[in-house]
């Protein structure tokens, strides 16, 4: 049984709470360490609702016998933004005039107590879901975990705050426009935007139904992504549920081409200090092996104007209209004003918008063509609470410069700590991905926040060490062994990463391949020959879904196929082989042990390939 004063110093991150608990600590006594540090945190401001300590109790008191491996957040406090439902308890979406019982669990509140997480409490939020400040509360605003003159980030102000001051492990937020990003920027905590559709929406209050997610905040980019694993998993009550891949965290591949704003978009509202954070930040993402690419973000900010300035403000007034229809004192005055635009929009400005929005989509898609991902400042500057009592629109706005487009193009993301600033303010990047590629933006993330030199939130503690993922591929992927032009940063990796294939390893194969540059070109192809008086040739490892497989075959053009290659190791994977067929014109490219040192050594020879 831990000490009170160990107990007070525990850190809540998840590998520090399962070392204490296989150390012999109670989780009813972490949970009772979560209501003391909730009432020594004297903000009334960061919780709606507090689950009655003896029902948190005896939650903790059901869970068994320690076992991460059955219940992976085993005695793990965590807390919900409040437009989520938990069973028994009120749900308020900070609007008491429109607050309800919930009879049963959100579905991913549910398959977190049912991995072992206990639940102490539904966290306020800017009402309705509506705004990136956590100002617009009928309840008292929280305050910011770092400096209480900041504004603490909404719209899920009070799930970041209760992370960043260590009260529990992780929370949920939701993120329409960047509600699970912008907090964690302002908090030093990392907030993950998963995939649209793979958390249920079931039970939540929506505010945009086509674009809404729920988000985890936690102090820890691991900690962030075990959540999300647990509460992951497809609904078939929810019409806008997906089964979306959850593979366990890997390791980064060693090229990776990362798009950014160039000189001409980027924008940081004259705030200078975030101006070289960032740059720091872009330096910290080259050291990982990222190629950075500019890009004319203007279409980015184009999609970005339409979440609120468009036909998608009317999916807020599926909710609130109702009730400002009834009762409109019963709405806060600056989401009554936001909402209320919904009604000058006809059926034919919705249906424009969809036009242009498809418009827009193709143009963004065709900028990020050949990236793996984008990485953006979370937020441009920050603000203060007197900001947003001179200016309740504006700064809100702006806050959301990196963070409004993300969901209307299906990306996915994670904002992560990466430093702290010259005025001591936290620094923060936003990684972006493809719908599915959550793992990826998560492995990046996690050497970033390794190497910022941070500690956890506004805590103290310091951020555990993360030892180097172990690369195993799921029952449902098979693995492949690129030689070429397929391997991460090279022209065609992009035919792999479409199709859901992650990272796994480098590798190499055992002696008796020899490596060939095939005739023609561009693009230049290598072509992976059996060859007992052949050498041991380097390759990459990739894990591709089962479902890909056969597309990703069908793609391979003669005289390249699919075979069983023998690695270093003596196991055998599917990789590319090359018919003898095809070596006429071939240059015996073997002596330099792998298709990169060749176009390497070939590049500075002549400054192109030959």
């Amino acid at each position: 049984m831990g000490s009170i004063a160990a107990l007070q110093d525990l850190p809540f991150d998840i590998a520090s709470l399962h070392a204490a608990y296989e150390s012999g600590t109670k989780p009813g006594e972490v949970v009772a360490e979560c209501y003391r540090r909730i009432a020594t945190a004297g903000d009334p401001g960061i919780f709606i609702t507090l689950i009655d300590a003896e029902k948190a109790l005896a939650e903790a008191a059901r869970l068994g016998p320690f076992d991460r491996t059955a219940k992976p957040l085993w005695g793990v406090p965590f807390a919900i933004k409040d437009n989520i439902d938990a069973g028994g308890e009120t749900t308020t979406a900070a609007c008491p005039a429109f607050a309800y019982e919930a009879e049963v669990d959100a579905f991913t509140v549910a398959k977190l107590r049912a991995a072992g997480a206990i639940l102490i409490g539904k966290t306020n939020l800017d009402q309705f879901a509506t705004g990136l400040v956590g100002v617009r509360s009928p309840y008292p605003v929280p305050k910011n975990a770092l400096d209480p003159q900041i504004v603490p980030g909404g719209s899920s102000s009070g799930s970041a705050v209760a992370v960043a001051r260590g009260l529990v492990s992780f929370a949920l937020g939701t993120d329409t426009a960047g509600s699970g990003r912008v907090p964690a920027a302002l908090n030093n905590i990392v907030g993950l935007k998963p995939t649209v559709g793979s958390l249920s929406a079931s039970g939540l209050v929506p505010a945009c139904r086509t674009v809404d997610t729920i988000s985890v905040f936690a102090l820890t980019v691991e900690d962030a992504y075990r959540a999300f694993q647990s509460a992951a998993g497809h609904d078939p009550a929810d019409a806008f549920s997906k089964p979306v891949a959850t593979p366990e965290l890997g390791t980064l591949p060693p090229r990776l081409k990362i798009g950014i704003p160039d000189a001409g978009s980027l924008k940081f509202f004259d705030d200078e200090v975030q101006a070289t954070s960032y740059a720091a930040a872009l330096e910290a993402v080259q050291a990982q092996g990222g190629e950075i690419v500019e890009l004319d973000f203007t279409p980015f900010y184009q999609v970005a104007e339409m979440l609120y300035g468009g036909v998608w403000v009317a999916e807020r007034h599926a909710v609130v209209g109702p009730l400002m229809d009834k009762d409109p004192e019963a709405v806060h005055p600056v989401i009554r004003q936001i909402v209320g635009a919904a009604t000058k929009f006809s059926a034919t400005d919705t249906f424009n918008s969809i036009y242009r929005m498809e418009a827009l989509r193709r143009t963004c898609e065709a900028a990020m063509a050949g990236l793996d991902l984008l990485c953006v400042p979370t937020i441009p500057t920050f603000f203060t609470v007197a900001d947003l009592e001179a200016d309740p629109i504006g700064p809100n706005s702006k806050l959301g410069t990196y963070t409004n487009f993300v969901n209307l193009l299906g990306l996915c993301g994670i904002a992560v700590p990466t430093g702290t600033r010259s005025d001591g303010r936290p620094a923060s990047v936003t990684l972006l991905a493809r719908a599915g590629q959550d793992s990826l933006t998560a492995a990046l993330a996690s050497k970033l926040h390794q190497g910022a030199g941070v500690t956890m939130g506004a805590t103290g503690w310091a951020l555990p060490k993360v030892n180097e993922p172990v690369p195993v591929p799921g029952a449902d992927e098979i693995v492949v062994a690129a030689v070429g032009a397929h391997m991460s940063g090279l022209p065609l990796n992009g035919e792999l990463t479409r199709l859901g294939g992650r990272f796994l390893a480098t590798a190499s194969t055992a002696p008796g391949y020899r490596l060939y540059r095939l005739a023609g070109g561009p693009p230049f192809r290598p072509g992976l020959v059996r060859d007992a008086t052949g050498g041991s040739i380097a390759l990459e490892l990739w894990a591709l879904p089962r479902t890909g497989f056969g597309t990703f075959m069908a793609g391979i053009p003669a005289p390249l196929g699919i075979g069983t290659v023998t690695l270093a190791d003596g196991s055998t994977v599917n990789g590319f082989i090359c018919e003898a067929a095809g070596l006429e014109g071939a240059i015996d490219i073997t002596d330099f042990g792998g298709w990169r040192a060749y176009l390497a050594a070939a590049t500075d020879r002549q400054g192109a390939v030959p």
